[in-house]
Formats: structure tokens, C-alpha cells, sequence
């Protein structure tokens, strides 16, 4: 195998990595703000916001990302009559996918929360929707910290979706590298080699903060 190429073209994969962590950095962002609008919204006692609410998350769920990139890509432009960065539709695509898992993992946190909890507050005087944000919820982030940071890391992954938009991040610009030196497989594995570092860096720093919650937990 060749690798000499990295001395030429390791521009191309240190750009691509920093686009890669962006993109998800702010597609768990803004899905973290959907998925929690859309957990409050399925529990909503409108049966027709719960009804949608839940037919968008069991939509995006039964879809695979690819298409629903491809009809961002295509729809969104003609919805809003405004051309957009190719960063900016794939930052929303992935948004929006991860929207709808992380309010699964949010509902998740909210039903582990004790019910007695939402018991105390309202007799104390609280409303459902005061109860919800200043008891709940926070508690609930607390227990669901570990499983948004996996979310974190499988964004990364699936980040690579969106080169087929021209996002130039990490697997996007291993292509450029090898249309540029005609090597096949190097490029790739180079690639793969980064996937894995920040992945691999990601689950150890998530595995050490879980590990320090649970020892501040039973002090």
C-alpha cells in the first residue's frame, strides 16, 4: 500500500475532519431542542399535535437518512424559495434526523423519572408545565447525558451521508484525494482511521464523565 500521498493532500483530511465535527456538533445541537419539542408534543393532551408529532418520529425512524438528505436537498429550497449552502442543508437534514431519536431517548429520560416526583411538585402548588420544566426535565437530561453522547457519535458516522450533497467533510474529500491520485483503497482507509480516532477519543472522554456522574451520585 501507498500512503505517501498524505504528505500532499493531509489538508484535505485535517478540512474535512473539522467540517465532519461541526456538522455534528450542531446537528445534535438543534436536535437535542427538536427531539425535547417533540417529546412534549406526544405527550401533549391534543391528540392531533401528539398524532403528527409522533408520525414524524416514526417517519424519520422507518426512513434511511440518505433519503430523507435527498429531500431536504430537493424540497427544502422550494418550500422556502431560497437556495442554501450545501453545509447548511446537511447540517438540517442531520438535525432533523436526530431530532426525532433523541426525543425517543428524551422520552425514555422523562419515564424514568420517578412518578412521585410530578406528584410532590403539584402538590406543592406547581402547574404540570412549571413541574414538567424545573423538575423533570433537568432530572431527566441528568440520566439521558450518556446516550446523547452516543447519539454524538453516531452522528459523526452518519455525517459521511451528506457528501453525496457536496458537503465537503471528512469521506467527501477522501474521494477528492482519491479522483487525485488514483489510488482506490488508501485514501479510504485513511479515512476510516480518522472515523475511528474520533470516535474512539468520543466513547472513552463519554465513558469517563458517566463514570464521574455515577460517583457524584452516590456521594
Amino acid at each position: 500500500m501507498n500512503f505517501s500521498f498524505l504528505g500532499k493532500y493531509s489538508e484535505y483530511y485535517i478540512k474535512g475532519t473539522e467540517i465532519t465535527i461541526v456538522l455534528a456538533f450542531f446537528a445534535v445541537l438543534f436536535g437535542t431542542l427538536l427531539g425535547l419539542a417533540l417529546t412534549l408534543l406526544r405527550r401533549s393532551k391534543i391528540k392531533p399535535i401528539s398524532y403528527i408529532a409522533t408520525a414524524y418520529v416514526e417517519f424519520v425512524r422507518g426512513t434511511p437518512l440518505l433519503v430523507q438528505i435527498y429531500i431536504i436537498y430537493i424540497g427544502l429550497p422550494k418550500l422556502i424559495g431560497i437556495d442554501m449552502p450545501d453545509m447548511t442543508v446537511g447540517a438540517v437534514a442531520l438535525a432533523l434526523n436526530s431530532g426525532a431519536y433523541i426525543s425517543e431517548i428524551i422520552r425514555a429520560g422523562i419515564d424514568a423519572v420517578d412518578k412521585g416526583q410530578m406528584e410532590a411538585a403539584r402538590s406543592l402548588g406547581m402547574s404540570q408545565r412549571l413541574a414538567m420544566f424545573e423538575i423533570i426535565i433537568p432530572q431527566a437530561f441528568k440520566n439521558i447525558l450518556p446516550a446523547l453522547g452516543n447519539e454524538f457519535v453516531s452522528i459523526i458516522k452518519e455525517s459521511s451521508m451528506v457528501s453525496v450533497i457536496g458537503v465537503a467533510e471528512l469521506m467527501y474529500n477522501a474521494g477528492i484525494v482519491r479522483s487525485n491520485t488514483a489510488l482506490g483503497l488508501e485514501p479510504i482507509i485513511v479515512a476510516a482511521i480518522v472515523y475511528f480516532i474520533l470516535t474512539f477519543t468520543l466513547t472513552r472522554i463519554l465513558g469517563y464523565v458517566e463514570r464521574r456522574m455515577k460517583a457524584s451520585d452516590i456521594r
